[in-house]
């Protein structure tokens, strides 16, 4: 069977993401709540799996850019940021020139926060502005970026259960001022424990989306979102629990320049899917695997180890000069 895909630019899709490759890597959940543990030397263990999450962040990129994806790959070396590779929930970037700073719920994974990845957004995209919302942990107030909001850009909602990482208030204060609509619903895994990052059960791409919707509590709101998805014009590939806890959720839909729309999510991820979810998701993207094992175990999967570029990238020289002479 032949797959015609999209192949246009999509505004779901970004072209380009950054990610964080770290040195001393930790598969605690946990670790990001205290600084003065030393996450690497205490054990052989930790030495691996530190380099365990270094191969596969580098294989990642690798694989993302064999893909005709760009990637802006920055090295962690602090021991104190045990889970800086998961930068989507400190930043995300939007359409327009703006970039976005984030409140995070763990005191030490605020030092994740980096100015050398603004800078670079800066010097290599039109930003417009930053818009800095960490002054919210102040009041107690905290939303992990891409990890408690899942965005539909073509429709301007954006998708959040609420938790200790989505607080309501600072969700609506983001809404209001980037014109997104809020839809808000409670969802628990099927020992009744409340979700706490929204996209490890939803997935938006250009043409479908993935969602563990067996975990959305209520059973209105669960259909109304099936319905906003279906009528955008998406196939919605409903996610098991088994599936939620592989990661299925957990995936990003890019922008190739040589491929079109491609869907990449972890080696794990993928193999718990049957195949006629596969076939419902290559209809609209290619899927595009990545070893992710180690930095799994500590919850986070593709979605999480890469902040999606949304900005207009900025002429060079060259290219200034061309204009000039045409005009």
């Amino acid at each position: 069977m032949t797959i015609h895909r999209p192949t246009l630019r999509s505004v779901q899709a970004p072209s380009a993401v950054v990610m964080i490759r770290p040195l001393f890597f930790s598969t605690s959940k946990d670790a990001g709540q205290s600084s003065s543990r030393s996450l690497i030397g205490e054990a052989q263990a930790d030495i691996d799996f530190a380099e365990q999450a270094y191969v596969e962040i580098s294989t990642a990129a690798d694989e993302l850019i064999r893909h005709g994806v760009d990637v802006h790959l920055f090295e962690d070396k602090s021991r104190e940021t045990p889970h800086s590779v998961f930068l989507n929930n400190w930043l995300s970037t939007h359409a327009g020139g703006y970039v976005t700073i984030y409140p995070m719920h763990a005191e030490n994974r605020r030092k994740e926060r980096r100015e050398d990845v603004i800078d670079l957004l800066k010097a290599e995209y039109r930003v417009q502005d930053v818009v800095d919302y960490s002054e919210l942990e102040e009041e107690q107030q905290f939303l992990e970026g891409t990890g408690a909001m899942v965005f539909d850009n073509v429709e301007r909602v954006v998708y959040a259960v609420p938790s200790n990482h989505a607080d309501r208030q600072a969700l609506e204060q983001f809404c209001n001022h980037f014109k997104y609509e809020p839809v808000i619903f409670e969802a628990q895994d099927a020992e009744g424990n409340p979700v706490a990052h929204t996209n490890s059960i939803l997935c938006i791409g250009t043409g479908v989306a993935l969602l563990g919707s067996d975990m959305i509590t209520d059973p209105a709101k669960k259909a109304e979102i099936i319905t906003r998805l279906e009528q955008s014009g998406r196939q919605v590939v409903h996610l098991t629990n088994d599936q939620i806890t592989a990661c299925a959720g957990r995936a990003i839909e890019l922008h190739s320049k040589t491929e079109g729309l491609l869907i990449a999510m972890s080696q794990g991820a993928y193999a718990s899917l049957k195949q006629e979810q596969v076939d419902l998701i290559e209809q609209s993207a290619k899927i595009v695997q990545l070893k992710l094992d180690t930095i799994e175990q500590a919850g986070g999967s593709a979605r999480c180890a890469m902040a999606g570029i949304h900005l207009n990238q900025r002429e060079t020289e060259v290219e200034a000069e061309k204009l000039v002479e045409a005009t």
